[in-house]
């Protein structure tokens, strides 16, 4: 699935918006607001999340992702995160869409969600975080203070970037992106762009201006996966953050993602998660029924 899209204002996290250039530090658990990692939420900002203590897992976008001391996570707006219930203890360091903005972090773009730190890299990595903790601590309002831990955050995501490869087999890190040619890009950039309005194949190709055929070989080469799969994957995952992490009628999400019938968005959600909507809310702590409130007595 294409791990992007932003969450409804309703949905944020923090009840305050951040400020343009925003970088803060906090325990991973203060994502929660408290709720214990009942359901998942819906993330607002960037995040980098380094484990320091403890074991366990977080799921990230439905995927579980074992977490131990020296595990980084990279997330990003519009994902669904959720930790389980076993105590992992961990410095995120989060950022508003404009704090690098000016700043050339591009490189970046393509971390893997979930890398284990090994020997070198887990002691330089470390140290970026904990002096960036330093930094967004000291001297908050001084504009030379705040321009230092904006470039100390480019500098960790630039090294970040610069990991080598995990081994074949080892456990240093997810599958990184395969190489995606100019093509899938474009698609990609396009359906984040109209796939609350159209899952048409046809439709994404004339945007671009290729055939279908050529669109779905490039899909097939980056993901193994078809044009269609490629547009129906992501508002499969959509409609499965909605679902999981906020109290949104099902009827509504559908309408939302361009299903005007709610039977036409259940059937289409069955066959790509394997649950019905009602079903995988309530699997993931949800209410049951239609997400809507209980009714007021009285």
């Amino acid at each position: 699935m294409i791990p992007s899209g932003q969450p409804s204002p309703a949905t944020r996290v923090d009840a305050s918006p951040p400020r343009p250039d925003d970088i803060t530090t906090l325990a991973l658990d203060d994502l929660a607001e408290g709720a214990d990692w009942r359901r998942p939420v819906l993330l607002d900002a960037d995040l980098v999340v380094l484990v320091t203590g403890g074991h366990g897992t977080v799921e990230l976008d439905f995927r579980a992702l074992p977490c131990r001391p020296g595990t980084l996570l990279r997330a990003r707006p519009g994902q669904a995160l959720r930790c389980e219930a076993t105590r992992i203890d961990a410095v995120v360091v989060r950022w508003s869409a404009t704090a690098l903005r000016g700043l050339d972090v591009d490189a970046a773009a393509d971390v893997p969600a979930h890398w284990q730190l090994a020997g070198e890299d887990a002691d330089v990595l470390r140290n970026e975080v904990t002096q960036l903790v330093v930094d967004c601590r000291r001297q908050p309002d001084v504009p030379a203070a705040r321009a230092l831990v904006r470039h100390r955050l480019a500098v960790l995501l630039l090294r970040l970037a610069l990991l080598p490869p995990a081994p074949p087999g080892g456990d240093g890190a997810e599958a990184g992106p395969r190489t995606e040619n100019a093509t899938f890009r474009r698609l990609r950039q396009e359906v984040e762009r109209g796939y609350q309005h159209t899952r048409r194949v046809e439709d994404y190709a004339a945007r671009i201006g290729c055939s279908v055929r050529t669109l779905t070989r490039a899909c097939l080469a980056a993901t193994g996966r078809s044009a269609k799969q490629v547009i129906d994957d992501r508002v499969a995952l959509e409609a499965s953050r909605l679902l999981a992490a906020t109290d949104e009628p099902i009827a509504r999400i559908g309408r939302r993602l361009g299903f005007p019938e709610p039977t036409n968005f259940g059937r289409f959600f069955t066959r790509e998660v394997g649950l019905s909507p009602g079903a995988f809310r309530s699997a993931r702590g949800g209410p049951a029924g239609n997400g809507r409130p209980p009714a007021r007595r009285g």
